[in-house]
């Protein structure tokens, strides 16, 4: 597997697809580079059936400060328009990919990090990290899907307020906003997001693709047709491997060796 460049290192933990940002020295601001990078690897994440989860981490201080600071003002809007363009194509590609999609975050998760963190399934920050929309601090508005994320999760008064005043949000307050699932101390938050990652790769992979799928769509439907997709995609589910292994593994009282199949 030939993934990753400069600003994004990729490794394969087993059924962990484990993707760094690696510009440390920029506090890992997204580059074209890094961008690219991770939607090679979540393409490879999709069309690999041995991949069963999707790690995002950063390296150094923090996850990621998100839009490079230093080199706005410089571009065109139509260079502008470009970038967020392939920005909004990774957003879709890892919401579209049918397995988990970790964000363990550490340090800051600002503005558009903010939002690659919030794009994915499950959130598990370490105890000192801070969240923030640091748009409105530099006369721009969020991207990266953060109005879309933060009013389906926080209502529209709270996410404005957020957005308005640009003002860091500690891991306690995030997680009692229901914006991250664990929280853990600095110095386990590796080893613990591993192993919460391959907990998840022994789970049943085209059920929890399809409750991704549908949990995300939830907000933009009626109970009606909730009830109706789940009515359908059971009808699939009870013809899978993984359906009569975990039946069995029932009866036998062991635990199911899922194959995703």
């Amino acid at each position: 597997m030939n993934l990753g460049n400069d600003h994004l290192s990729v490794d394969l933990n087993g059924p962990v697809l484990s993707c760094v940002l690696n510009r440390p020295d920029a506090l890992n601001a997204f580059s074209d580079d890094m961008i690219a990078g991770l939607k090679e690897a979540i393409k490879e994440a999709e069309q690999n059936d041995d991949i069963k989860v999707v790690v995002l981490s950063g390296a150094g201080r923090a996850f990621s400060a998100g839009g490079d600071v230093k080199s706005m003002g410089s571009g065109s809007s139509q260079e502008v328009y470009d970038h967020i363009g392939k920005l909004n194509e990774l957003i879709l590609m890892i919401k579209d990919l049918p397995k988990p999609v970790v964000a363990v975050v550490h340090g800051y998760a600002a503005g558009a990090g903010f939002n690659l963190v919030l794009a994915c399934d499950q959130i598990l920050a370490g105890e000192e990290s801070k969240f923030v929309l640091s748009f409105a601090q530099v006369g721009l508005v969020s991207d990266g899907g953060g109005h879309y994320f933060l009013a389906k999760i926080l209502g529209p008064y709270r996410t404005k307020e957020l957005l308005f005043r640009a003002e860091p949000i500690p891991v306690e307050t995030a997680a009692e906003w229901g914006l991250v699932n664990r929280v853990y101390p600095l110095a386990e938050l590796e080893e613990s997001a591993m192993e919460y990652a391959l907990r998840l790769a022994k789970g049943p992979g085209r059920a929890m693709g399809m409750m991704k799928k549908m949990v995300d769509q939830a907000e933009n439907k009626d109970l009606a047709a909730v009830l109706e997709q789940e009515r359908i995609t059971q009808t699939m589910m009870v013809t899978t491997e993984d359906h009569k292994e975990g039946v069995q593994a029932f009866k036998d009282k062991r635990k199911p060796a899922f194959t995703g199949r």
